[in-house]
């Protein structure tokens, strides 16, 4: 077993990434409440993979559903697929990837509902497949911004645990150390839920990449000491002025960049453009339960009748940022009118 997520014989299984890095547990999606649970509660997550994994989801909810009445079977399938957007609304590649698949399954509804299930399915691949290339295309563009024995700090998880690749803005740093060997990673620890700690520490472990974890107040201390070459990041969605949405902490590391004038990339594939949005407070943002702020490996870190307020993710403003490397290129200011003329590249 490999990957973050596998297709086989009809079955879809997934890492259960609130295991790691204690444990490499892969589970079985059998139903579309597998799959919304899977997605909810963070045991698959990363814009990108998340995209792939609803996409399976959709076709794991129906393929069991009666060939005979295909009325029923579409509206079945409008309930799955906006059941599915439900779980997480900020990541843009969840809705995207499912309402692909479900446009795919409209654009036949002269076929009967076993090809229709057949289309869906080869769809969902295409997606799974689409992934892994824009990986590659993210790595050999976002290589260019990375010199020999540059020090890179990034944040939260974006490499083989969030995409069906080598991911987006770790994508770029394993593409880094084929060419550079020297570079160094510092892996902010990304609380709430320490997906940088348990998550990319694991990943870059594994690449055996010289990597330093810090927790998320030590950066500003850093690139104060000249320890930060540049800043590397994915996103769950970006607009079209290029404001950025990403994991709670990305804010405050681009102010932080800004003011030490250290270079501030993100690295996001196609999918994760929302055109719709043309400003980043228009961008939904996901509120998240109070314990995981509370506690940490479910023991409890704080009073049980604290307030909390968890949001999961924050917007980055573009002129914060550097540049926003593509699949299809990189976009640099003005990132209203670049985004259009790169977006539009096939």
């Amino acid at each position: 077993m490999s990957g973050a997520i596998y297709f086989k014989n009809n079955r879809l299984f997934y890492l259960d990434q609130t295991e790691l890095p204690t444990k490499e547990i892969y589970r079985e999606c059998r139903t579309l409440r597998d799959g919304f649970k899977a997605i909810k509660y963070l045991q698959i997550r990363g814009a990108p993979l998340i995209g792939v994994f609803s996409a399976y989801c959709v076709y794991i909810a129906i393929k069991d559903f009666p060939n005979y009445h295909k009325d029923k079977f579409i509206k079945y399938l409008d309930k799955v697929v906006d059941f599915l957007k439900s779980a997480r609304p900020t990541a843009v590649n969840l809705s995207w990837a499912v309402e692909r698949v479900r446009d795919a399954a409209k654009d036949n509804l002269s076929s009967s509902v076993k090809a229709l299930k057949k289309i869906i399915l080869e769809e969902a691949k295409r997606i799974h497949s689409e992934d892994i290339k824009l990986c590659l295309r993210m790595a050999e563009e976002g290589v260019k911004l990375i010199n020999r024995g540059d020090r890179v700090l990034t944040h939260c998880n974006t490499g083989f645990l969030a995409t069906s690749g080598e991911g987006t803005a770790l994508g770029v740093i394993y593409k880094a150390k084929e060419v550079y060997k020297n570079i160094k990673v510092f892996v902010d620890e990304t609380r709430p839920l320490l997906q940088g700690a348990r998550l990319t520490a694991w990943e870059l472990c594994k690449k055996k990449i010289d990597a330093t974890l810090i927790t998320d107040s030590m950066a500003g201390y850093l690139m104060k000491q000249g320890m930060i070459d540049k800043v590397f990041v994915g996103a769950d969605r970006i607009t079209l002025q290029g404001d950025v949405a990403n994991k709670i902490g990305t804010y405050s590391l681009a102010v932080l960049a800004n003011h030490h004038r250290i270079p501030f990339y993100v690295v996001a594939p196609f999918s994760s453009f929302d055109l719709t949005i043309d400003k980043g407070e228009d961008i939904p943002i996901e509120e998240r339960s109070p314990w995981e702020v509370k506690c940490i490996d479910r023991k409890l870190i704080a009073p049980k009748n604290i307030n909390v307020y968890n949001p999961a993710f924050d917007v980055t403003p573009h002129h914060l940022i550097t540049a926003i490397v593509t699949d299809r290129g990189i976009v640099y200011p003005p990132f209203k009118k670049n985004i259009k003329m790169v977006l539009s590249y096939e």
